[in-house]
C-alpha cells in the first residue's frame, strides 16, 4: 500500500526545489488568438508560418516544417527516416494517429547484428547498411495530407526547396554538430561535398550552406509524391547506399515499394480531468501514459498553484517512481504488435495502474523494480528484458486558424542516422532500435528483428483535450528513450504544476529508466538530487537529450514553448485578413 512520507520527508520537503535551468535564458512565451508553430529551428518555423499565412491547414504547415528541418537540422530527421503524427480536427474534435515508422527489409533476420554469436557494437551496427529500414516519413505525410490538407501537395515543399537552393546560414548548434562529427561527414562522398570545405573542414557558423541535391529530391517528391522514393533514381540511390560495404544491408527497391503507412486510432488515457492521446504500437508511448497515471495515483490532489519551476520533493519522488515502474514494463513487453502480443492497453488499464501504484512509497527509493503482470504470468515469462538507449529525433507542434492541430515526431534515429546519404539526405539507422540480440537471458526478445517488422519506438507525439473534447495542449519531444520522460514531465508541468509551456519544457529533470537515475547535468540543483539520494535513489549527473515543443490553448489565446536546449522557437500568427 502507498505510504505517507516518512520523517525524513518532512525535513526534505522544506527544500526549495528549484528546477529551473542554469543554461540559456527562457524565450518569452508567445500568445495569439489564432495559429502557432513550435519547432527546433527558426527557419523551419518560418516555413510553417508561410504555409499558414497562405491559408494552409495544420498538416500542410507541419509538412513544410518537417521537410525544412531535414535541411537545416539534417542530423535529426528527414525524408530518409520515419515518424509518428497525431492530428486533431477542430470542427468535430476527432483525433487520428498516423504511423510512418520504418520497416525492416524482407531479407532481415533476427541474428543480422550478430558476428560469431556476439552482437556488433552499437557504433558499428549504426554506421552500416544493416541499420537502414524502408523510409516511412513521406508516405505517412502524404496519407495525412490526403485526409487533412488544404493547399496543393507541391506548394508545401516550396520553402525548403528555396532554402536548399539559395542557402541558409549555419547556426551554432549545427556548426557544433559538424565539428563533433567531422570524421563521419568526411567518410561519405555526398556529405563531404555538402558539409565540408575544400580542405575537408566543416563549414563554420554563419556560412551560407546550400544543398542542391536535397532540392532536387524535394522537387521530385513534390511532383510525384512517395513514388519518387520507391522507383527511379532516388530509390536506386537509397538501395545502393544501403547495400554498400562494409556491413552491407539487404534493403531493395521491392522493400521500398512494399512500405505502407497506416492511419490508426490513437491510444488515449485520462490524466486528472483531461484525455491524453498519443501513438499506439509500434510506439511505446503507452509508457508515457503509464507515468501520468501512476503519478496521479501517487499525488491524488495536485498542490496548485505551484511555485513556477519549483515542483516539491514529493512531486519529484512520485515522478521518479512512476517512471521506474513504467520503463521496466516498457522495456520488457513493448514491440510491434503486428508481430508479437504487446499488452499496450493492459499496461495502462486502471486496475493495473492501481496495482503498480501500491508499490510506491514516496518516503524511500528502491533499487530493483519488478516487471509487472498486466496480461498473465505466461506473457511475462515469455520475453527477456532489455534497456537499449536511443538518441536523436525532432518534434514539431502546430495549431492552425481553424483549430486543427498536429503533433509530429520524426527521426532518422541516431545523429546522422546510418552515416550514409542518398539524394542529399541522410538514411536512417532505425533498425538498431531492434534488439541487437534475438535472445536475452535465454528468452526471446519481443523487439527482435523480423522482416517487414517496425522497431519499437519511444516517440510520443501527443494531443490533450478537456472533458468536452476541446483542445488543451499539443506536445512532443526528441531524445530517444528520454522522450517518454520529457513528454510526461511537460504534461505534468503544464496541467499540474501550473507552468506555462515555456517553463515546463525548460524545467530541469530526472531520467529514471534504470536503477541509475540521471539528474540533468548543470541544470538540476544539487540540493534536489541530494534530497532524492537521501531517500535511497541512486542519483548520478548526466546529459539529457531533449527538444520538447508545446502549444497550449488558453482563454487568452495560444501559448507556446520551445526547448531552450535547442535553437527552436514558438511563433504565433494573428487572425487571417
Amino acid at each position: 500500500m502507498m505510504t505517507a512520507a516518512r520523517s525524513i520527508m518532512g525535513a526534505l520537503a522544506a527544500l526549495a526545489v528549484l528546477a529551473s535551468c542554469n543554461g540559456p535564458a527562457q524565450p518569452p512565451a508567445a500568445v495569439t488568438g489564432e495559429a502557432m508553430v513550435a519547432a527546433a529551428d527558426p527557419l523551419a518555423v518560418e516555413a510553417g508560418l508561410e504555409i499558414l499565412r497562405a491559408g494552409g491547414s495544420a498538416i500542410d504547415a507541419a509538412i513544410a516544417v518537417e521537410v525544412t528541418l531535414g535541411l537545416v537540422e539534417p542530423e535529426s530527421s528527414g525524408i530518409g527516416g520515419g515518424g509518428f503524427l497525431i492530428h486533431y480536427r477542430g470542427r468535430d474534435e476527432a483525433i487520428d494517429a498516423y504511423d510512418g515508422r520504418e520497416w525492416a527489409p524482407a531479407g532481415a533476420t533476427p541474428d543480422m547484428f550478430l558476428v560469431d554469436g556476439k552482437p556488433l557494437s552499437f557504433e558499428l551496427a549504426q554506421a552500416s547498411g544493416k541499420s537502414i529500414g524502408a523510409p516511412g516519413l513521406i508516405p505517412m505525410l502524404k496519407l495525412a495530407h490526403e485526409q487533412h490538407g488544404k493547399l496543393p501537395w507541391a506548394k508545401l515543399f516550396e520553402p525548403a526547396i528555396r532554402l536548399a537552393e539559395e542557402g541558409f546560414p549555419v547556426g551554432p548548434r549545427l556548426s557544433r554538430s559538424f565539428a563533433q562529427h567531422k570524421d563521419l561527414l568526411a567518410a561519405d562522398a555526398q556529405a563531404r561535398a555538402i558539409y565540408l570545405d575544400a580542405n575537408g573542414l566543416p563549414w563554420p557558423q554563419g556560412h551560407v550552406l546550400k544543398n542542391p541535391l536535397y532540392a532536387q529530391s524535394l522537387r521530385a517528391i513534390a511532383a510525384e509524391g512517395p513514388a519518387a522514393l520507391t522507383s527511379g533514381a532516388i530509390a536506386e540511390a537509397i538501395v545502393a547506399s544501403a547495400q554498400r560495404e562494409p556491413r552491407a544491408g539487404t534493403l531493395t527497391v521491392a522493400d521500398l515499394q512494399a512500405y505502407q503507412p497506416r492511419r490508426l486510432d490513437p491510444l488515449c488515457a485520462p490524466f486528472r480531468v483531461y484525455s491524453v492521446c498519443t501513438m499506439p504500437s509500434p510506439s511505446s508511448a503507452n509508457a508515457m501514459l503509464s507515468i501520468l497515471g501512476l503519478y496521479e495515483r501517487a499525488r491524488p490532489t495536485p498542490e496548485s498553484p505551484h511555485n513556477v519551476q519549483a515542483p516539491n520533493l514529493q512531486d519529484w519522488a512520485a515522478y521518479v517512481w512512476a517512471s521506474r515502474l513504467s520503463y521496466v514494463d516498457r522495456d520488457h513487453y513493448m514491440a510491434d504488435d503486428r508481430f508479437v502480443q504487446a499488452p499496450t492497453k493492459e499496461l495502462i488499464a486502471p486496475s493495473y495502474l492501481d496495482a503498480r501504484a501500491s508499490l510506491i512509497d514516496l518516503g524511500m527509493g528502491r533499487a530493483t523494480i519488478p516487471v509487472g503482470t498486466p496480461a498473465g504470468e505466461e506473457l511475462r515469462n515469455r520475453w527477456g528484458s532489455e534497456a537499449m538507449q536511443e538518441h536523436g529525433t525532432t518534434h514539431l507542434s502546430v495549431v492552425d486558424h481553424d483549430g486543427n492541430a498536429v503533433s509530429l515526431t520524426a527521426t532518422i534515429e541516431s545523429e546522422y542516422g546510418s552515416h550514409r546519404m542518398a539524394g542529399g539526405f541522410w538514411l536512417n539507422n532505425q533498425l538498431t532500435d531492434f534488439s541487437l540480440e534475438p535472445v536475452i537471458g535465454g528468452k526471446p526478445a519481443a523487439n527482435a528483428v523480423a522482416p517487414r517488422k517496425a522497431p519499437r519506438s519511444s516517440m510520443s507525439p501527443s494531443i490533450i483535450t478537456d472533458k468536452d473534447g476541446k483542445l488543451v495542449l499539443v506536445v512532443g519531444s526528441m531524445g530517444g528513450s528520454t522522450i517518454i520522460a520529457s513528454v510526461s514531465r511537460t504534461v505534468i508541468g503544464v496541467l499540474d504544476w501550473q507552468q506555462t509551456p515555456q517553463e515546463a519544457v525548460g524545467t530541469a529533470s530526472f531520467f529514471a529508466r534504470t536503477p541509475e537515475i540521471i539528474a540533468e547535468k548543470s541544470r538540476m540543483p544539487a540540493e534536489t538530487s541530494n534530497a532524492l539520494r537521501a531517500l535511497g535513489w541512486n542519483i548520478v549527473e548526466g546529459e539529457l537529450w531533449s527538444g520538447t515543443h508545446a502549444i497550449q490553448v488558453t482563454p487568452k489565446g495560444l501559448v507556446g514553448g520551445a526547448d531552450p536546449r535547442e535553437e527552436g522557437k514558438a511563433i504565433a500568427l494573428p487572425a487571417l485578413p
